[in-house]
């Protein structure tokens, strides 16, 4: 008994010494990533919501959350550099009851100490059931506004989700929300849901 107690201070200097190191890390590759979107983001992570405006007019609610990722694009976008990359996750909100959880992963461009006025191209996927199967996407690209991130297509529609649903011509301004853990409990609170056709 004595020898486990005798463990746990290790261990909690073992992950005290993990986190530190984490944060050196990502204050010399990533200092972007300590404040995102006009405030500052200590957890490293930044979560949003906006609504989905498509090429018809019909609105879907959208959650994101992101965070630093080593994997980005090294090509520049708009003649600006890239800076870093983001990975994490989203949700599509397509009715009360049916929700698309996706896969993001983007670049973040001219973003060093902050991401005030940089540019960031992220795309979601749907995730995938069976290697090979198809997977529709969204893919975005936009500017930070402040606490905004302001997103549309620049006409690259995506590929048709599984359930048929395609989205064109998207258009989306994400503001700063809340935690949610996952895209039902996401969905479950939103409240600009599209009509019933």
């Amino acid at each position: 008994m004595r020898q486990r107690a005798g463990c746990l201070p290790q261990l909690l200097w073992v992950l005290i010494f993990g986190v530190a190191l984490l944060y050196a890390v990502t204050a010399v590759t990533d200092p972007w990533a300590f404040h995102i979107g006009g405030r500052s983001t200590p957890l490293l992570t930044w979560w949003g919501s906006g609504s989905l405006r498509t090429k018809s007019g019909i609105e879907y609610p959208l959650f994101v959350y992101f965070h630093p990722s080593s994997h980005f694009s090294q090509l520049r976008l708009d003649g600006v550099r890239p800076t870093g990359g983001v990975q994490g996750t989203g949700c599509l909100c397509t009715s009360r009851d049916t929700t698309q959880p996706l896969e993001l992963s983007g670049t973040i461009y001219g973003g060093w100490r902050s991401t005030e006025g940089s540019l960031m191209e992220f795309g979601l996927v749907e995730s995938q059931i069976f290697v090979g199967q198809g997977r529709g996407s969204i893919y975005l690209v936009g500017r930070w506004q402040g606490p905004q991130l302001v997103l549309d297509d620049r006409g690259n529609s995506g590929t048709p989700f599984r359930s048929g649903l395609r989205i064109e011509h998207a258009s989306v301004g994400l503001n700063p929300s809340s935690f949610w853990m996952t895209c039902k409990s996401a969905c479950a609170g939103a409240t600009n849901y599209p009509p019933h056709r």
